[in-house]
């Protein structure tokens, strides 16, 4: 163990240097490392979860970056929207007769003579951005009360890191992420392992200049590169959701050798990292990271269990709440539920299983102003990730709706559809009016369709296209059924009153807001006997109907299994699955209603 806890917190390089110091006291051979872990993590996941320690680490947002101090450890949670590749760093090398390590830094806390003995390892860049279309009532900011207590930390606990007079170059190689140019592989002297006294005069000196070229980002939008290590590659993706725990590092030599006003050859910035410099794109160096899901954004729990009864209260709450909004339409209520329950639970050939897209019919736009803003609002406030696309000629045809790899910058350009798994997007085709769809209208709308049929999204990388799986809600809002997003659920609505006050009790939303993320995210079976009796009413409702066809029969079961978990079952009754029939019975009825 290294100290008492709070010594990782407000000193993480110190714990790591120490352990690594015991581990080759030990016996244990640095040249066959290759970068993997010594004992480093054990000690830091004692501190953070045995000791609960996690709770006191600072939240990295646009918040907290004025304030937080470089070398400390902080919380980051993000969207992967860029993997960059891996990069190879001296992550060893001898001090004289004694082994020290760069791990967890840019900067080393050592000097590193020319001829010292190195050992080259290997890291993971991932570009990272607040989750698209998070709300804000699932941000949490760090208490800006920590302020005072890392400054103490510092004070009492922070470790005098050496310097020599002159800098020395710590050798960086990124290799190639996917499609990037040769020219990215070369070697490059890409930050520095030491750093002149003159830049390190005071540590204000210091927050000065990162407080004043970081307030110049978008308040919401603060990005992160976060540096992994120890983590196989395929634990990562794409998109996916994370929290990471490491070291925030910012070092204000290597932000003046990417402002180019040093003597530095651009040559050494060909690779992504010339793009993203530490003075507007903070460091992070990730100790601990895991995958978030929807319900790890409920900032606090309501003190219910998964029990029936409570289930059942909270479910007729809700649909009591959708009610209200959509002017007194059970019916709308309820397929609005199901949609929000929805998710992919796997795949079948091209075949996205559990997929329930909506389209709500008989808008009119003096009615959107009501009941589809009320919606709106209302989904908002129940759900972590939400997005609204407009649905215009205009923006259909000017629009870049696909992520493109732009490669004289090696980046992945994100466009409005690289969104998280579990993302709502509300489409408003009352919008749409008569005019010209060009080449990027065309394509924007494919795109659109196949998010819908196919859930998946596809990526421009110029040479090729790739089709990447996702996982978002589609709810289209439309005077007559769309005939360009086909949804897999129609529904007119028929409000009959104008919705009452919206306002309801932070307890009711808090549980809300938890049953709608525990139960889509729940397991679900169909024992053979029910199995049975589906597939004898599907061959009746097919002889009955010629029209129904599989893409029916899979809604049905969709359903099935959606209404299941409304209750909070994990297996389909014969109650539930006759509520499904019935209604399916009342929609088919109002259709054909809307269209006489």
């Amino acid at each position: 163990m290294v100290g008492i806890a709070f010594d990782c917190l407000s000193n993480p390089l110190g714990a790591v240097r120490v352990t690594f110091e015991k581990a080759i006291a030990s016996g244990i051979d640095p040249t066959n490392l290759n970068g993997k872990d010594w004992g480093a993590l054990d000690v830091f996941r004692d501190c953070l979860f045995d000791q609960g320690a996690l709770s006191q680490v600072p939240i990295l947002d646009h918040s907290s970056i004025g304030w937080i101090q470089p070398n400390s450890l902080v919380r980051f949670r993000g969207m992967v929207q860029d993997m960059l590749g891996n990069e190879f760093y001296v992550g060893a090398f001898k001090d004289g007769s004694t082994w020290r390590t760069n791990k967890f830094t840019d900067i080393a806390s050592f000097p590193m003579g020319s001829q010292s003995e190195t050992r080259i390892w290997e890291r993971q860049l991932l570009y990272c951005v607040p989750v698209p279309g998070q709300n804000s009532w699932t941000i949490q900011h760090s208490s800006e009360s920590m302020f005072n207590r890392c400054n103490k930390w510092t004070s009492q606990h922070g470790e005098k890191r050496q310097r020599d007079d002159e800098m020395v170059i710590d050798y960086m190689v990124p290799q190639e992420s996917q499609g990037s140019t040769s020219s990215s592989k070369k070697m490059r002297e890409g930050e520095f392992t030491g750093q002149s006294p003159q830049l390190h005069e005071s540590f204000n000196d210091e927050m000065s200049a990162k407080v004043s070229v970081l307030t110049s980002f978008d308040s919401n939008r603060l990005p992160c590169l976060v540096k992994v290590y120890d983590s196989p590659e395929s634990d990562l993706k794409l998109n996916d959701v994370l929290e990471f725990v490491g070291v925030f590092t910012f070092d204000p030599v290597l932000s003046v050798q990417a402002d180019g006003s040093e003597d530095v050859s651009n040559e050494l910035f060909e690779d992504a990292l010339s793009h993203l410099p530490p003075n507007k794109v903070p460091r992070l160096h990730c100790l601990i990271h895991r995958k978030l899901a929807n319900h790890d954004f409920l900032l606090s729990s309501p003190a219910i269990e998964r029990a029936p009864n409570l289930v059942r209260e909270t479910r007729e709450a809700l649909v009591g709440h959708l009610t209200t909004i959509l002017g007194n339409d059970g019916l709308a209520a309820e397929c609005v539920l199901l949609h929000l329950l929805s998710r992919v639970h796997g795949r079948v050939d091209s075949v996205a299983l559990g997929k329930l897209s909506l389209n709500l019919t008989g808008f009119t736009r003096e009615s959107l102003t009501v009941f589809g803003s009320q919606l709106n609002h209302a989904i908002q406030t129940l759900l972590p990730f939400t997005k609204s696309i407009p649905f215009t000629v205009e923006y259909l045809n000017t629009a870049s709706l696909a992520p493109q790899k732009d490669y004289e910058k090696n980046r992945l350009v994100t466009s409005a559809l690289q969104l998280a798994e579990g993302t709502h997007v509300t489409i408003d085709e009352t919008q749409l009016q008569e005019g010209m769809l060009n080449a990027t209208g065309v394509e924007n709308v494919t795109l659109l369709k196949n998010l819908m049929e196919l859930q998946k999204v596809e990526y421009d990388f110029n040479y090729y296209k790739l089709e990447m799986p996702t996982d978002v809600q589609l709810l289209i809002l439309s005077e007559g059924k769309s005939n360009i997003l086909p949804a897999d659920l129609v529904l007119p609505i028929q409000p009959t009153v104008v919705g009452s006050s919206l306002n309801c009790a932070s307890e009711a939303q808090q549980a809300w807001r938890w049953y709608l993320a525990t139960l889509r995210s729940s397991a679900h079976d169909i024992d053979p006997d029910m199995q049975k009796i589906i597939e004898d009413d599907l061959v009746a409702a097919r002889q009955e109907d010629r029209s129904l066809g599989s893409n029916d029969f899979s809604r049905w079961l969709t359903m099935g299994r959606l209404v299941s978990a409304s209750f909070g079952e994990t297996r389909l009754t014969l109650e539930h699955w006759q509520m499904v029939k019935e209604l399916e019975r009342r929609r088919k009825e109002r259709l054909n209603e809307m269209r006489k």
